[in-house]
């Protein structure tokens, strides 16, 4: 079960791209065993590789987190993979807003963006808390965006933003409940980043944007817990 020479697991969803890939290679880097969660069994194997460079210090976890029955069956999964559960990244989400704004996006699109978005980090949260709870002192992340701030709010981007409006409402909900267990829960916004999602014209590269999910997984004091952060400083939600 993992890897003998890692001392803590680390389990990124949607670990197979993007800053998700990026976290893993950095945590990867810092002893952690990372396992990348994946809708599909073949790229994530390719991430696994890609991250861990034949050093075992990596795995797949087939999951899509908008599917309540492949949640509980990667939760199933996971012991085979590992005893206990340090850090949960709930980094996948989608952005599906390309040509709608608020008064022409439809009530499906919502659905399809909280599916993932919102609702996703919430059950795998849930589903991976018995392993969270093993650790003596486990992290929780949401990878949010300031798209989902109050003051970010855009009509534009309708779903993406109101769904992480939510994750945000998710986190501060979570760090309540979780706080007897000395789980911290907090979100971050990576910032606009050159992924497939950001696109080639964002300003950040991933080293930029996966840099305060990392912090928050091995650095951060454990009682910062229920609040939201951008370059390792607390922002207003």
């Amino acid at each position: 079960m993992g890897h003998p020479g890692s001392t803590k697991t680390a389990l990124v969803t949607g670990g197979n791209r993007g800053i998700g890939l990026e976290i893993a290679r950095q945590l990867v880097r810092r002893d952690f065993f990372v396992i990348i969660g994946a809708r599909d069994a073949e790229v994530g194997a390719k991430a696994v590789d890609e991250v861990a460079a034949g050093s075992r210090r990596a795995a797949c976890l087939v999951m899509d987190v908008s599917n309540s029955a492949s949640v509980r069956a990667a939760a199933k999964e996971f012991p085979k993979l590992a005893d206990n559960l340090h850090v949960l990244v709930n980094n996948a989400g989608i952005y599906p807003d390309q040509d709608v704004d608020i008064l022409r996006v439809t009530r499906e699109r919502f659905d399809e963006a909280f599916r993932t978005n919102a609702f996703g980090p919430i059950e795998v949260t849930q589903a991976f808390l018995p392993y969270l709870r093993k650790s003596a002192a486990a992290r929780v992340i949401n990878m949010s965006s300031g798209y989902g701030q109050l003051d970010g709010l855009s009509s534009h981007v309708p779903s993406y933003s109101l769904s992480k409006l939510a994750l945000n409402g998710a986190t501060i909900l979570l760090a309540q409940a979780l706080r007897a267990d000395h789980i911290a829960v907090n979100s971050m916004c990576p910032g606009w980043v050159r992924t497939e999602m950001g696109g080639a014209g964002a300003p950040r590269s991933v080293e930029e944007g996966a840099d305060t999910a990392v912090w928050l997984a091995t650095e951060a004091p454990q009682q910062l817990t229920g609040l939201f952060f951008r370059d390792r400083d607390e922002i207003q939600w």
